[in-house]
This record gives structure tokens, sequence and C-alpha cells, in this order.
């Protein structure tokens, strides 16, 4: 028989989270803030020891903005983290084009923070990294040039008023920097939009008998990803009017498990999981495995592997460790361990059943089991995989 007990309804109301106007009031956390919002501190110290050129309506010189980028230390000893891991050329190449009339495509394949370089780029540019249209194969020729409030349209006719700004038209007026994801994805007589924004700076708005011109500081930031190529390609006139950087894999390996540890730590703040420094062998068994089978072969160079078809990158890497992570913290005693990290991994190399389970499979037999100090690794990659 089981005793009934009275609950104590001050502790009751202690537990249960508030409700009501006042937990309405409560201010919300962003899950994820612009990187002008999350990077505000770094941002705002480099602007106070920034004495270089910087060009018109830039937030931060050149310089300033390599260092926001790829880190260092200020005059005083504030530190800035590194928001991107590669070389330095690369970075200086795509800041030196914004500062051009030239737009600026950052090119790779998935994975290869073209995106988060993009953005960052924009925030210490422009202090907005929100200027953004989001390219699909739905992206329609508004989302570049202009829209209409149909309401005020209906009531009054072509106007100012009734005109809604695309990102695009709003940078040029406001000589922001534009961000455009996925271009590729975006229909080719869309992207053709951007031939006359780009190379002769200008929107025409034909309804009105006006156009919209851009003012210095405009410039436009594309990415695009090289496994999309027979998509919708750019045309020739287009393509002229980017300056192409291509955003290469991680080099080392090292490079990728700084990459992955740094951004699955600011990942795991903000969504108030702990911190991992037990976890680290676990971060470089991840890397190991997607640079192994994406490469073809394995670290020592003696075992050829078959490649799976999904793309195992940096980006994947970062999402498994951050989902281990979540596993240990709420269902384990907060140490990530192989069994954390397994089913991840599972889900990012098999995509397709059927090919990718056999190459998979093969890379478990011969290459984990044999592999020293592996065989709790090995243990979880069957238990999931059974």
């Amino acid at each position: 028989m089981t005793e009934s007990h009275v609950a104590d309804p001050a502790a009751e109301s202690a537990q249960e989270p508030a409700s009501g106007p006042a937990a309405a009031a409560a201010p919300a956390t962003a899950l994820r803030p612009h990187a002008e919002d999350a990077f505000a501190d770094e941002l705002t110290a480099l602007a106070e020891v920034d004495d270089r050129p910087r060009p018109a309506r830039w937030r931060l010189s050149p310089w300033a903005v390599a260092t926001y980028l790829l880190g260092g230390e200020l005059p005083g000893g504030k530190v800035v983290t590194p928001k991107y891991v590669g070389p330095r050329r690369i970075v200086e190449v795509a800041i030196s084009t914004l500062a051009t009339d030239r737009a600026l495509l950052l090119l790779g394949v998935p994975g290869t923070a073209k995106t988060w370089v993009s953005e960052h780029l924009a925030a210490a540019v422009s202090g907005d990294s929100t200027l953004l249209v989001q390219g699909t194969a739905g992206t329609a020729e508004e989302a570049i040039r202009y829209g209409w409030n149909y309401a005020q349209l209906l009531a009054q006719g072509p106007s100012r008023e009734a005109l809604v700004p695309s990102p695009v038209m709003r940078a040029m007026a406001e000589g922001m920097t534009a961000r455009v994801e996925e271009l590729t994805r975006i229909p080719a007589d869309v992207q053709d939009t951007l031939i006359t924004v780009l190379s002769e700076k200008t929107l025409p708005i034909p309804e009105l008998g006006e156009e919209v011109q851009a003012v210095s500081g405009f410039n436009l930031i594309a990415t695009a990803n090289d496994r999309d190529r027979g998509v919708n390609e750019l045309s020739s006139a287009l393509r002229r009017r980017f300056n192409t950087v291509v955003l290469p894999l991680p080099e080392t390996a090292e490079a990728e498990v700084e990459i992955v540890a740094r951004r699955v730590g600011q990942l795991g703040r903000s969504l108030d999981l702990p911190p991992a420094p037990e976890g680290f062998d676990e971060i470089r068994r991840v890397v190991t495995v997607f640079r192994e089978l994406r490469e073809g072969v394995t670290d020592d160079g003696r075992t050829k592997l078959k490649s799976p078809s999904g793309t195992l990158s940096t980006a994947e890497a970062i999402s498994v460790v951050t989902g281990g992570l979540a596993l240990s913290a709420h269902f384990g005693d907060g140490v990530l361990r192989a069994g954390d990290v397994a089913a991840g991994i599972l889900g990012a190399v098999v995509r397709d059943p059927s090919s990718d389970q056999v190459v998979w499979q093969e890379y478990l037999e011969a290459v984990v089991r044999e592999r020293e100090g592996w065989k709790d690794f090995y243990r979880a990659c069957r238990e999931v995989s059974a």
C-alpha cells in the first residue's frame, strides 16, 4: 500500500517555473546571438585601439577585421578569440575584396565555415550581419530586389510607403554589407538580378520611375557549395562580378580538433551544457574517423578506405560532439565518452543505408577494431550499428 503525503505549497511554488505576467516580463536569452552581439566586447575593444585607415562606413580597418577573425592580443592585454582557423592569406584576400568594388564569393565543400566567415565579416565591417538573403530553390526575385505591401499597394498604388526593401536594397542605401547564402541554389534567372546591382551599383524601381544607388561602403558576400555544381551554376556575367575565395577543409588533424573543441565549447555554454575537458580524447577520435573516411586512407597511410556518400565535414563533427555532450549531461555522468558520440557518428556516416552501411562496417572491423586504445569506441559503435 502506497503512502500518501501532502505537498508543501511553498516548496512546490519554489520548484515550479514562474508563470503569468512576471514570467512574461523576464528577458529571454537568444539561443544563438548574432555575431555582432555575441562578440560585442571584442569588436568594441578593437575599435578603441584601431588607428589604421578605414574604408568608407567600415566600423574597423581591414587590419582590425583580420584580427577579429583570426584572433590576437591587443595592447592592454585584451585577447581576441579566433573565429576562423585557416590560412591567414585567405582571410586577407577576402577582406581586401570587400574594400574594392567587387563582391566576394566564398566557395567550398559543406562544413568549411562559409556562413560563419560571412557572418563575422559582415559583423566586423558593418556592425550588422542580419542583412541576409537565404538562397533556396524557391527564392523569388523580390527577395533580392524589393516587394510590396499589398494592402497599401491596393489602397494607394505604387509608392515608396508601399515598397518593402530587400536586405540587398537596404545595404545599398545604407552603405552596409549584404549577405546571400547558398547562391547556387537560387534559380538562375533570380541570380542574374544581382548583375545590375554589382556592376552598375544601382537597383531600378520601374514602377516608381526611380532607382536606388549604392552608397560608399556597400558590398555583398555570397556563399556557394561546390558540391552543388550543376544545380544552378552562375552565369559567366555574374561570376565576373565576384572575386572567388575558396575555403579549404582544415589542413591538419590538430587544426580540426582545435576548431571542433572551440566551437563545441561555445555551443555548450549557450545550451548550458557542462564543459568537456575530459572529452578531448573523444573529440580527437571523432575528427580522426571523419578525416580518414573523408580522405579514403588511414592517418598512417597504410590502409586504403572506401569513402561514404556524405561530406563528413568539420561542421558535422561539431554537431556529433555537441549531441554527445547533451547525452552525457542529461543521461550520463557529464563526462563525454565513446558511447555518447557513437550514435551521432553512425548517423553522419550512414546516409545511404545500403552502400554507406558497408563502408562503415568495413572501417569498424578493419581499422577501429585493431587500433590500440579504441576498444571502448569499437564496442560502442558495434552496439549502435547492430
